[in-house]
C-alpha cells in the first residue's frame, strides 16, 4: 500500500469516526442529557435573636454541627427577668384591685338599697300629703316641701345606681378567665416570660453553624442576623435546555457526580422543574418593552433550572455551592449503561482539568 493509498485510508477512517461521534453525541443529547451547569445547595437559615440584648455566652464553634432545639448563644437575662416579676406584680395589683371593687360593689349596693328604702318613704310621704292638700288638711308649703324630699330621693337613688353600675362595669366578669383586666395581666406576664425565654437563642433544625462571627459582649438587636445556619438537607439543582427535558419528567432518575469526588457516581431523582427563569420575568416599570436582539443564525438554547434529590445520602460535610455534573438516566438498559460511562468520563475528566 502506497503513502497516498495509507493517507487516504486515514482519512476515511477519521471522517467515519467524527461521523460516528457526532451521531452519537446528537443521540445522547436528546436521549442521555448531560450538563455540568449543577451545584449543591442547602437552606441556609439566618439565625437572629427575637430580643435585643448583650450576649453573655456562646455555646457553639465554627463549622460545627447542631441538632434542632441546641442552644446556640445566650443573651443577658437579666433585664428580662424583672420584667417577668414587674408582670407578676401587676397581675397581682389587677387581682388586688378586683378585691376593692368587689367591697366597693357590696357598698353600693347596700347605698342602693338604702336609697330605695328613702325614696319610697319620701315618696309615700309626698302622697299622703297631696291627699290632705285636697282636703285642705296641710298647707301647701309642707306638700311642696314633702314632694321636693320625694324628687331628691329618688335623684340619689338613680346616682347610686350609676356609680353600683359603674363599678359593676370596672369589675368586669367574677371568672378571672373572663375578666380583661385579668387576661389583660397575664398576657403582659405571658410575653415578658416569652421574651425571658428567647434569650436562649437556638437552632430550628439540624444544620452546620457557618461564617461565625459573634463574639460574648456583643450587644445584638432583636432580628438583626448575628449566625448562618446550613441544612444538613441536600437539594441538587441542575440547568438544561429545554429542548433536552422533553422526554423526562418529575421522578425521572438521573446521575449525579461532583468535582471533589471523581469517578464516585450517586443515583438521584428529578424532585421538580422550576416554573420559569428570570428571562421569563417582566417588571410593570412603565418603560416600553425592550426586544432582544441577537445577530447569530442559531440563537443560544434557554436552560431551565431542575431540582434533584439524591438517593443516597451524600457525606454531610458537602459545602453549600459544590460544582457537580448532572447525567438523565432513560428509562431503557442500554441508554443507562451509557449514561453512566458518559458520566464517569466526565467526572474523571473535570477532575484532571
Amino acid at each position: 500500500m502506497t503513502p497516498d493509498q495509507k493517507f487516504a485510508r486515514w482519512i476515511k477512517i477519521s471522517c467515519a469516526a467524527f461521523l460516528v461521534m457526532f451521531a452519537y453525541f446528537m443521540l445522547a443529547d436528546l436521549t442521555m442529557p448531560l450538563t455540568p451547569q449543577a451545584l449543591v445547595t442547602r437552606v441556609v437559615t439566618k439565625v437572629a435573636p427575637r430580643v435585643s440584648g448583650q450576649v453573655i455566652s456562646i455555646n457553639v464553634k465554627n463549622n460545627q454541627s447542631v441538632h434542632k432545639g441546641d442552644v446556640l448563644f445566650n443573651i443577658d437575662p437579666q433585664p428580662f427577668q424583672l420584667a417577668v416579676e414587674q408582670a407578676k406584680i401587676n397581675l397581682d395589683k389587677v387581682k388586688q384591685n378586683n378585691a376593692q371593687l368587689d367591697a366597693s360593689i357590696a357598698a353600693a349596693e347596700a347605698t342602693v338599697e338604702a336609697n330605695k328604702v328613702m325614696t319610697g318613704q319620701k315618696v309615700r310621704e309626698a302622697a299622703r300629703l297631696r291627699k290632705l292638700l285636697k282636703r285642705s288638711g296641710t298647707s301647701q308649703q309642707q306638700y311642696d316641701d314633702a314632694n321636693s324630699a320625694a324628687i331628691a330621693a329618688k335623684s340619689n337613688w338613680d346616682a347610686a345606681k350609676a356609680r353600683l353600675q359603674g363599678l359593676i362595669v370596672s369589675r368586669g366578669s367574677v371568672d378571672d378567665e373572663k375578666n380583661v383586666n385579668v387576661r389583660a395581666a397575664r398576657n403582659q406576664l405571658n410575653q415578658a416570660e416569652l421574651n425571658l425565654a428567647y434569650t436562649k437563642v437556638v437552632a430550628e433544625h439540624d444544620g452546620i453553624v457557618t461564617n461565625l462571627q459573634l463574639k460574648a459582649g456583643t450587644f445584638t438587636p432583636a432580628g438583626s442576623p448575628v449566625i448562618a445556619l446550613v441544612d444538613d438537607a441536600v437539594d441538587i439543582i441542575a440547568d438544561f435546555r429545554e429542548k433536552s427535558l422533553r422526554h423526562f419528567t418529575s421522578h425521572s432518575h438521573a446521575y449525579v457526580a461532583f468535582d471533589r469526588m471523581p469517578g464516585d457516581i450517586y443515583a438521584a431523582d428529578i424532585t421538580s422543574e422550576d416554573a420559569g427563569v428570570s428571562a421569563g420575568q417582566f417588571d410593570a416599570n412603565g418603560r416600553l418593552a425592550t426586544p432582544s436582539t441577537s445577530n447569530r443564525w442559531v440563537r443560544d438554547a434557554q436552560r431551565m433550572r431542575l431540582h434533584l434529590k439524591l438517593v443516597d445520602n451524600v457525606d454531610k460535610t458537602m459545602p453549600a455551592g459544590a460544582k457537580a455534573t448532572v447525567q438523565l438516566v432513560p428509562d431503557n438498559g442500554l441508554g443507562a449503561f451509557f449514561a453512566k460511562l458518559q458520566i464517569y468520563f466526565i467526572s474523571i475528566l473535570h477532575y484532571v482539568y
